[in-house]
């Protein structure tokens, strides 16, 4: 499931966000990346041990624990410290697979990448190319968003970012491990859950047909969970 999640962040937030991190060192983007991503990766990242990273990921954190689609689609268990790239003219990062298990420099923090995330801090007028390109088994979706949008989508999706022929694209990108790992099984879930929420509003939460959808979502949620 691919999912754009409008506004995570308002435009005063991303404002304050990039005056944290434009001013910050940028290093080649292969400080993260695994032996076959290094090969396609041409990119500049924020070291994730920065205090503007730090900084940038806190805030980015507290707005996730404020959207409810996103808590509604991720199901999320763990979330990734974001981090932080930057495309210029001529970078990209060709077709590749997110690794299935993300670690921390440190050590001390570590998940299983069910879902990816892409949050986008640059205005789509501010830059040309840098779409970031996910393969389905209905083909490519080319994605492109307003700064302070995001979208979310399978980790074992292939994806890759165009190249950029004019000005910068810069954004944030972590995983989730979800309480759901199966994909299939949180769409369930995802679109049970907006189903209740449209039935709600429409005959009331104390309405039977809602009060038995909603015993059946966390039954489901019950038996699928792994916390």
């Amino acid at each position: 499931m691919l999912l754009t999640i409008p506004n995570v962040l308002s435009k005063d937030a991303v404002a304050r966000l990039r005056g944290q991190i434009d001013a910050a060192t940028w290093v080649d983007g292969n400080v993260t990346s695994g032996r076959q991503s290094a090969m396609a990766k041409h990119n500049l990242q924020l070291p994730e041990e920065s205090a503007a990273a730090r900084a940038a990921g806190n805030l980015i954190l507290d707005a996730l624990e404020k959207a409810p689609l996103f808590i509604a689609a991720a199901l999320p268990l763990k979330i990734f410290p974001p981090l932080f790239n930057r495309y210029g003219v001529g970078q990209t990062f060709g077709m590749h697979v997110d690794n299935a298990l993300r670690v921390r420099q440190d050590g001390q923090f570590r998940i299983r990448a069910d879902l990816s995330a892409t949050l986008f801090l640059s205005e789509p007028e501010d830059y040309d190319g840098g779409e970031l390109i996910i393969e389905d088994t209905y083909g490519g979706h080319s994605v492109k968003l307003a700064a302070g949008d995001m979208v979310l989508y399978p980790s074992s999706s292939l994806h890759r970012v165009e190249p950029v022929t004019r000005g910068a694209r810069v954004a944030s990108f972590f995983w989730i491990q979800s309480m759901v790992r199966e994909t299939a099984q949180r769409a369930l879930l995802f679109d049970m859950d907006m189903a209740i929420q449209q039935l709600s509003t429409q005959v009331g939460i104390d309405h039977p047909a809602v009060i038995s959808l909603t015993g059946n979502y966390h039954n489901l949620l019950r038996m699928w969970a792994d916390i």
